[in-house]
């Protein structure tokens, strides 16, 4: 039996009752996150391009949410728009070792066929963990290499949508593997854009949700897919990845809970910039230093920093500046935080943080590099204006699950996502207290 047969067979198999106490509590945590970074950007450009979109192109009305405008609509694009929100504000969360966003991918796709096919919110939480714990694996087994070129996000993402709504819909093995066939032969999403500020990252997530649900959905009616689909000699590792470990696909399933390797962000930018944040953040704190007495930093960092965040210089928005670290690390010098109202005031417009960031640069620390994607460490090197050189260094960024957010933490950031959306204060408590409910739910339509 294949490594792919074995993760369908376990995904088929997968019950509530199997489910150990803190993976649904855990799940229901990163809902409440994803749902923040989904709500929080209403309005923000280019989410209402893809509002649009599916208003032209979708039914009048349907059973599944757009978050963003409470509009009905079918679940293709309830998912295809709620994804592309959640992704926007670089909030949600991530997964190290396969270097994965599942929320942002999963939930919309999960989410919408739930409200689509009148499930519960165990339900709802099940098919989660599947396309959780498939993503997380297959985006291990493609390895460094694919991220290199590939936005494993957008490629990993459909299928684990696809996963998420097949779990829904009690797929068996046989329809698992059809499922992935059908999902992995879509998957698809390049770093390029990342060069020209362009919005394609929203569009990554929008359509690996939408097509991971296509995908269930066709399946369910009887489409079939590949049946080697990752592991083939024609298939995604044999394209898309030159380091494809297929040990991973099966790694200690039933034992491992990977969602619980689940990262939440605590700065508003790409992971990759939060290990030198924090190193930063913390070497300042410590010696008493203010952003004018720095001249310069360094950062040191592994390589899939510099593939991301060495293609952006001077940001041309405040969305590119996110894969600025210069810009980052300047917003946490003179600013103290690199927050959603950060960027949004000073990202772009603030001369003393564009000053900073003309002082920061990259280089690759070979020990950085060995952890790396398992283990995402901070290593920073500062020297002062009156010449002391200063190393700051931390190995658990803000958010990982030894260094993570309490539920407390969790809530203060749902509602400062929600403040900055533009929703009453009250939303956010009612919002709160439904989703630690969620598992006891039946009506996922009134959720939000």
């Amino acid at each position: 039996m294949s490594q792919t047969n074995t993760l369908a067979a376990f995904l088929a198999a997968l019950r509530y009752d199997d489910l150990p106490e803190d993976v649904v509590a855990y799940t229901e945590e990163l809902f409440l996150d994803w749902l923040g970074s989904a709500l929080a950007a209403r309005g923000q450009q280019p989410i209402p391009l893809f509002e649009r979109y599916a208003e032209r192109m979708g039914p009048a009305d349907g059973a599944a949410r757009i978050l963003v405008s409470g509009r009905g609509t079918s679940a293709y694009f309830a998912a295809l728009v709620n994804a592309a929100s959640s992704h926007l504000l670089e909030q949600d969360d991530l997964h190290n070792s396969s270097v994965l966003h599942p929320a942002t991918v999963v939930f919309p796709a999960v989410l919408a066929a739930a409200q689509d096919l009148g499930k519960s919110g165990r339900e709802l939480i099940l098919a989660a963990v599947a396309g959780y714990e498939a993503g997380i694996r297959i985006g291990e087994f493609l390895g460094r290499s694919h991220y290199r070129i590939f936005h494993t996000t957008a490629t990993v993402g459909t299928l684990a949508a696809a996963v998420a709504v097949g779990k829904l819909m009690d797929f068996d093995a046989a329809r698992m593997l059809h499922l992935l066939g059908s999902a992995g032969t879509q998957a698809a999403g390049l770093w390029q854009f990342l060069r020209d500020a362009a919005d394609s990252k929203q569009l990554h997530t929008a359509k690996a949700a939408a097509d991971g649900l296509l995908a269930a959905y066709l399946t369910a009616d009887g489409l079939t897919g590949a049946q080697d689909i990752l592991e083939g000699e024609q298939g995604m590792a044999a394209g898309m990845s030159s380091d494809a470990d297929p040990s991973r696909l099966a790694d200690r399933l039933g034992q491992r809970w990977a969602i619980l390797e689940t990262s939440f962000k605590y700065h508003a930018s790409c992971r990759h910039t939060h290990p030198a944040a924090d190193a930063l953040l913390d070497l300042m704190w410590r010696e008493g230093l203010e952003a004018e007495a720095i001249s310069a930093v360094t950062a040191h960092v592994h390589q899939g920093a510099l593939d991301v965040l060495g293609r952006v210089t001077v940001p041309q928005s405040v969305h590119q500046a996110k894969f600025s670290m210069g810009t980052v690390l300047g917003l946490i010098a003179v600013h103290g935080k690199a927050g959603l109202a950060e960027f949004q005031r000073f990202a772009l417009g603030d001369p003393r943080v564009a000053a900073f960031r003309d002082k920061v640069r990259m280089v690759l620390d070979p020990e950085v590099d060995r952890a790396y994607p398992r283990h995402w460490l901070g290593r920073v090197e500062v020297v002062t204006v009156d010449g002391r050189t200063l190393r700051g260094a931390i190995d658990t960024p803000k958010g990982d699950p030894d260094n993570g957010l309490s539920r407390l933490e969790l809530e203060d950031k749902f509602r400062r996502l929600l403040a900055f959306g533009g929703y009453p204060a009250d939303d956010a408590g009612v919002l709160i207290e439904r989703v630690w409910r969620l598992r006891g739910t039946d009506d996922l339509d009134n959720l939000v």
